[in-house]
C-alpha cells in the first residue's frame, strides 16, 4: 500500500510539473508574439517619421531654391528688395530652420515633424505671396513702360520748329508751340508713338485732322494735320501702329506731322521721350514680318 501511494503521489506531481511548464510555456509564447507584432508597429512607425523627416529637408531645400529664383528674377528685371512695392512683401527665410534640416535626424518624433510641417507651410504661403507681388510689379512696371510715347511717330528726323515759344507761322503772334514738327511729303505714314484708345479722329479747327490716343493715367498723344486719318474713334491701337497719314490741312502753310504729348491736359516736350534714330531702326526691324 505505501508503494502503491508512492507511486500515486509522484505520478500526481509529475502531471502538475508537466502542466505547470506547459502553462509557462505558453504564457511566454504569448509574450513572445506580442513583443514581436510591437516591435513590426514600431519599425513601421519609424520608418514613416524617417520618410517624414526626408520630405521636411526636401521642402525646405526647395523653399530655399524658390528664394533664390525670385532674387535672380528681382534682379533681372531692376528690382531692388529694398524698392517700396517689395519691402513690406519680402518673405522671411529662416536659417536656423535650414541648418538644422542640413543634418536631419531620422530619430524626430511625430510631433517635432508636425511642427516642421506646419512652419514649412507658413513659409510656402509667404513664398507664394512674394511671387504674386513680384509679378504684380513686374506686370505694372511693364505697363507703365509701354504707355510712354517713346515711338517715334514718322520716319523723319528733322524737326522744322521745337516745342517752346515762338512766333506762329499763320496767325504771326507770340505763342507756346505745344509740340514738335516734322516735314515729310504728304502721304508719309504717321504711327501710334504708344499704344492706347484713339479718343479723336476727326477735323478740328486750327489742328486739321486730328488724331489723339489716351495712353491712360492722364498720358495722351495728339498727330495733327494730316491727310487722311486710318484709325477710327474707340479703337485700341497698339505702339508702332499706322493711325493715319502726313497731310497740310489745318492751320499749316506745309506738309509736315505735328506731334504733341500731354499729361493731364498739359503739354510736354515730346523730345522727352522720343529715342534716337538708332533705337527707331530697332523698332522698326522688330515690327518687320519675320523679325
Amino acid at each position: 500500500m505505501l508503494a502503491a501511494a508512492s507511486l500515486g503521489v509522484s505520478a500526481g506531481a509529475g502531471a502538475w510539473v508537466q502542466s505547470h511548464w506547459s502553462e509557462r510555456d505558453a504564457v511566454s509564447g504569448q509574450d513572445a508574439g506580442a513583443h514581436a507584432s510591437q516591435q513590426a508597429r514600431s519599425d513601421a512607425m519609424q520608418d514613416n517619421v524617417n520618410r517624414l523627416a526626408e520630405k521636411v529637408g526636401d521642402l525646405q531645400a526647395k523653399l530655399i531654391e524658390m528664394d533664390g529664383v525670385s532674387k535672380r528674377v528681382a534682379k533681372a528685371a531692376g528690382i531692388a528688395y529694398t524698392d517700396p512695392e517689395l519691402a513690406d512683401s519680402m518673405p522671411a527665410q529662416d536659417a536656423d530652420l535650414a541648418s538644422s534640416l542640413a543634418g536631419t535626424d531620422l530619430g524626430w518624433s511625430a510631433d517635432r515633424l508636425g511642427e516642421q510641417l506646419d512652419h514649412l507651410a507658413k513659409q510656402m504661403s509667404e513664398q507664394q505671396d512674394w511671387f504674386t507681388m513680384l509679378d504684380s510689379v513686374l506686370t505694372e512696371r511693364t505697363g507703365n513702360e509701354a504707355r510712354l510715347p517713346n515711338y517715334r511717330p514718322i520716319d523723319y528726323d528733322e524737326v522744322a520748329s521745337s516745342f517752346g515759344w515762338r512766333r506762329h507761322p499763320v496767325t504771326g503772334r507770340h505763342a507756346l508751340h505745344e509740340g514738335l514738327d516734322f516735314p515729310a511729303p504728304k502721304g508719309t505714314p504717321i504711327y501710334a508713338a504708344s499704344g492706347g484708345v484713339v479718343s479723336e479722329a476727326r477735323y478740328v479747327p486750327g489742328y486739321g485732322k486730328l488724331v489723339e490716343i489716351n495712353h491712360g493715367n492722364g498720358m495722351s498723344t495728339r498727330y495733327a494735320h494730316a491727310s487722311s486719318i486710318v484709325a477710327k474713334l474707340g479703337d485700341v491701337v497698339e505702339k508702332g501702329q499706322l493711325i493715319a497719314r502726313v497731310g497740310s490741312t489745318g492751320q499749316s502753310t506745309g506738309s509736315h506731322l505735328h506731334f504733341e504729348v500731354r499729361m493731364a491736359g498739359h503739354a510736354l516736350d515730346p523730345n522727352l521721350f522720343l529715342p534716337a534714330r538708332e533705337y527707331m531702326d530697332n523698332q522698326i526691324a522688330q515690327l518687320e514680318p519675320g523679325k
